[in-house]
C-alpha cells in the first residue's frame, strides 16, 4: 500500500471517528438529561414567570449540548491522533493544537451563552445559574473560607471571592464533575497560596475550625 493511500486512509478513519462522536450531542436521551438538568437549575431561580423559565431552560440545555459537541470533536480527533503513526513530538504537537482550537471555540460558546442568559435574567440570576452548573462550590468553598478564618480582613475576603468567580467560569465549561471540581482545586491552591503569604497558618486554622464546629455541635446535643 502507497505512503498516500496510507495517509488517505488515516484521515478516513479521523474523520469517520469525528463524525460518530460528534453525533453523541444529538442523542435523544442525551437532550433529555440535559432538559433535566437544565429544569433543575431554573427551578431554584423562581421566576414565577412560565414562558421566561421555558426560554432559560432551553438555553441551559442547548449549552450543555455544544459544550458536548466541542468536547467530542475534540476526544474524537485526539484519539485518532494517538493512533497514528506519528513521532511522541509530532503527536503532541498536533493534539496540543486540537486542544487549543477547541478551547477557543468554547471561549466563544461560552460569551455568547452568557449574552443569551442576560436577555431573560439579571445578574443575580446568572450567578445562580452558573452556581447550578458548578454544584455551587463557590458560595460553599467561600463560605467554609469565611468560617475558617474569621479575622480575614476584607481585601483577602474579595481576593478569595474573585479567584473563586474565575474558576467559576472555567468550571462552568467542564464536560465531567471532576473536570468542574479540578478548576476549583487549582484556584482553591491559588488562594492556600496567597493566604500562606499573608501569614496565616492555614493547619492551625483549619484545626481551630474543626473545633469550634465540635464544640457547636455538642453544644445543640
Amino acid at each position: 500500500m502507497s505512503i498516500k493511500k496510507i495517509s488517505l486512509n488515516i484521515v478516513f478513519f479521523t474523520l469517520v471517528i469525528v463524525g460518530l462522536n460528534a453525533q453523541q450531542h444529538l442523542d435523544p436521551e442525551y437532550i433529555k438529561v440535559t432538559k433535566s438538568r437544565a429544569s433543575k437549575i431554573v427551578k431554584e431561580l423562581e421566576l414565577s414567570d412560565s414562558e421566561k423559565e421555558a426560554a432559560v431552560i432551553s438555553v441551559i440545555a442547548k449549552q450543555y449540548q455544544n459544550l458536548s459537541k466541542f468536547q467530542d470533536e475534540r476526544d474524537a480527533e485526539i484519539e485518532a491522533l494517538k493512533k497514528n503513526k506519528l513521532s511522541k513530538e509530532k503527536q503532541n504537537k498536533k493534539i496540543d493544537k486540537v486542544k487549543a482550537k477547541a478551547n477557543k471555540s468554547i471561549e466563544k460558546l461560552h460569551k455568547i451563552y452568557l449574552k443569551q442568559l442576560s436577555v431573560h435574567l439579571n445578574e443575580e440570576k446568572v450567578d445562580a445559574v452558573k452556581d447550578g452548573m458548578t454544584y455551587s462550590v463557590l458560595p460553599k468553598t467561600y463560605a467554609a473560607f469565611l468560617e475558617m478564618i474569621p479575622s480575614l480582613s476584607q481585601e483577602e475576603k474579595d481576593y478569595i471571592y474573585n479567584n473563586l468567580k474565575e474558576a467559576r467560569e472555567h468550571a462552568m465549561d467542564g464536560g465531567s464533575s471532576k473536570e468542574k471540581h479540578a478548576w476549583f482545586g487549582k484556584y482553591k491552591g491559588r488562594i492556600n497560596n496567597y493566604l500562606s503569604s499573608r501569614g496565616y497558618d492555614l493547619e492551625k486554622e483549619r484545626d481551630g475550625w474543626y473545633k469550634r464546629i465540635e464544640e457547636q455541635k455538642n453544644k445543640s446535643e
